[in-house]
């Protein structure tokens, strides 16, 4: 990325949150945003997940809080809840949609898109954008069994950013989180109720309210 060009930044958060578990680091996102303002001009950087609405607590919300006040645009819509043949409650929301149409509308206004997925279902997309004359990125990884990153996604990037090359670059200090998540609120400690789902990302996954 050369200094000149106009970015954007365009995560999706269950997808990256499951990476990153896989990868076993947590993500400081203060840190992400200041490496990719040093790649470039980074004109936005989107976030987008599914919630579960009307529960108890929501882990994720202080995150998207936190977020929405220090440099990100927090995209969220409910999540459906469903039992399936089994009888077991399944949860389903999927961002696809939101994060294409958006980075279609910006795409005339950028040189460089960046997507934090790896989800193949995002490889039109890339092509798409592609041929508007913007450069893409996908940041996911493939050091994790299995990959990630779905092939096709990768091969169709002009650019393939691997997550564990970046952990030193935006990953949280652990000791820091372990001191965060002592002086936190008892019920912090408990396990959360699932919290963002969506491609990439187990039914009944969550996120961290330290992840921030």
């Amino acid at each position: 990325m050369q200094n000149s060009e106009k970015i954007a930044l365009f995560i999706d958060g269950a997808n990256l949150y499951a990476t990153t578990k896989g990868l076993g680091f947590d993500i400081d996102y203060k840190r992400l945003l200041k490496e990719f303002q040093g790649r470039g001009n980074l004109l936005r950087a989107f976030y987008y997940t599914a919630l579960i609405e009307d529960q108890e607590y929501s882990s994720i919300r202080p995150l998207l809080d936190w977020l929405d006040y220090n440099g990100y645009t927090v995209i969220t819509k409910p999540a459906k809840e469903f039992t399936d043949s089994t009888g077991r409650r399944k949860v389903k929301g999927n961002m696809d949609i939101e994060l294409a149409v958006d980075a279609m509308e910006l795409a005339a206004h950028l040189d460089h898109i960046v997507l934090f997925s790896g989800d193949g279902d995002f490889r039109p997309l890339v092509e798409s954008i592609q041929r508007r004359g913007v450069r893409v990125t996908v940041v996911s990884t493939i050091v994790t069994q299995p990959p990630m990153v779905a092939d096709e996604l990768r091969r169709q990037a002009d650019i393939f950013l691997d997550l564990a090359e970046l952990m030193p670059k935006i990953g949280r200090d652990p000791a820091e989180r372990a001191a965060r998540m002592q002086n936190a609120p008892s019920f912090l400690h408990r396990q959360a109720a699932p919290a963002t789902v969506g491609a990439g990302a187990a039914d009944d996954d969550d996120d961290d309210p330290a992840d921030r």
